[in-house]
């Protein structure tokens, strides 16, 4: 079945690829047509999408490899190397454009054939956004956060996209050169703050951070629900492990239970668990009800 999974992942792994290098084609050709340095800004991003796609396809793919003996709880955190990877292309792109904005600003350049660059980059928006609309559906429904953050890349490449035509249209129209190079700083900025996001998200997952606290809220829920009949639990910590959810607790029964009342609880609320949370991993350590501590006597000399 996690062969299943991630062939599937794969597939959408590739369809980012595909979009990828057709938004790229498109965006140099409006760039061509212009010379704007806010259109190359957003084809320079298109080139970001597919070494991001490139490595999410490499390490979804070795994401899917079956736990063994050296990595017991499999490869699933190979995802965050892609986000990791794309992140830091991201900031590299951002620094590239801002200084071909500044080269510009200082040397202005009118613009050129701009209705149909402004078509053609449109079309390319287009395929940007409907690829990660598919890409961000399939990653929140099988918790790849490959997918998610190359779907929120794809994204915000399409709002990136949006602005910078506003923009070289309104400096087309207006004769004012000097906006198609701010606008160019503009979409820089942005496209830095998606990287750090990215790059800040990863280092979630690689240093095991908590769930965020919707999720935390879910899994309490769902505990409270099924703990009952002097059946409690603490300790509950959740980890990220890629598109795997791991969730340990103590589950603390009476203590005149037998080993067998104790072990069919756990069952009964790891079973619920893998219900409410999809794609999660959970270790339960059974706990009987602690003894209250005898009371001290009174007299210091009666305990001995």
């Amino acid at each position: 079945m996690v062969r299943d999974k991630n062939n599937s992942l794969k597939r959408f792994a590739l369809l980012s690829i595909l979009a990828a290098i057709v938004t790229i084609a498109l965006k140099m050709f409006a760039w061509r047509l212009t010379g704007s340095v806010g259109l190359l800004s957003d084809a320079l991003e298109s080139f970001v999408n597919l070494a991001g796609a490139m490595m999410a396809l490499a390490m979804i793919t070795l994401a899917e490899r079956p736990a063994d003996d050296s990595h017991a709880f499999g490869h699933g955190k190979a995802e965050y190397f892609s986000s990791g990877f794309e992140g830091l292309l991201i900031l590299v792109a951002a620094l590239s454009i801002g200084f071909s904005a500044v080269e510009r600003l200082l040397h202005p350049r009118g613009l050129e054939t701009v209705g149909l660059a402004l078509v053609v980059s449109a079309g390319a928006s287009v395929v940007n956004y409907l690829t990660a609309r598919v890409l961000l559906t399939v990653g929140m429904r099988e918790n790849s956060i490959t997918l998610e953050a190359d779907a929120h890349h794809l994204m915000t490449d399409v709002w990136t996209s949006v602005g910078v035509i506003a923009g070289v249209a309104l400096a087309w129209w207006s004769g004012l050169t000097w906006l198609d190079p701010v606008i160019a700083l503009v979409v820089a900025l942005n496209i830095l703050r998606t990287g750090w996001l990215l790059l800040q998200r990863t280092a979630d997952g690689l240093m095991d951070a908590a769930l965020p606290p919707g999720q935390l809220a879910e899994i309490s829920a769902a505990l409270q629900e099924i703990c009952s009949e002097g059946v409690s639990y603490r300790n509950l910590k959740t980890r990220m492990g890629g598109s795997l959810v791991f969730i340990t607790l103590d589950v603390i029964v009476p203590e005149h239970w037998s080993v067998r009342q104790g072990h069919d609880w756990c069952e009964r609320i790891e079973s619920r668990l893998r219900e409410r949370i999809p794609h999660v991993n959970v270790t339960t350590h059974l706990e009987p009800t602690a003894k209250a501590p005898p009371p001290a006597p009174e007299n210091p000399d009666a305990a001995r």
